[in-house]
């Protein structure tokens, strides 16, 4: 269960994932929160023009590594739209980063790009804790998961009808 202020930072994680969705991109979006619940860092993936290590979460890691002392980072939580991918766990746990909160599981999402015919992605879906198992993650929060879905299928369903 996540506090509101918890909802708040997840609500601007859907609405970064809506922006990448705008701009053609797949629906992600991630928020670096510190300690005291100053907003650090946000991103939105960027992964459309042909790197596709450009993730939000592996971004917020990189800039946590570059401005962040290791005991801010140790303190700090990453809240994203959807659980980290594999590439982005082990970044997470590399720069040594707190706590991942995440609105739709790995699982889910595996799910809905099924449903959708969506492309697999090149490295196994796997859940956080079998990539970072000291990280603490939550996830996945119920409140919010019909909006990442409904992006979801509002991306892969655009792609379908592209091409």
């Amino acid at each position: 269960m996540v506090s509101d202020a918890e909802l708040a930072y997840l609500r601007r994680c859907v609405e970064l994932a809506a922006e990448a969705v705008q701009a053609g991109d797949e629906p992600f979006g991630s928020v670096l929160v510190d300690v005291d619940g100053k907003v650090r860092a946000e991103d939105r993936n960027r992964v459309a023009g042909g790197d596709r290590t450009r993730h939000p979460e592996f971004e917020l890691a990189r800039w946590a590594a570059a401005h962040l002392p290791p005991e801010e980072r140790a303190g700090a939580t990453v809240y994203t739209s959807g659980e980290h991918c594999p590439m982005c766990a082990a970044a997470h746990a590399w720069v040594g980063l707190g706590r991942i909160v995440y609105v739709a599981s790995s699982q889910q999402l595996g799910t809905w790009f099924g449903d959708l015919g969506a492309p697999l992605p090149p490295v196994r879906t796997l859940p956080v804790r079998e990539i970072a198992p000291d990280v603490t993650v939550e996830g996945p929060v119920p409140e919010l998961v019909p909006e990442v879905r409904a992006l979801v299928h509002r991306f892969y369903g655009r792609q379908d009808a592209q091409g």
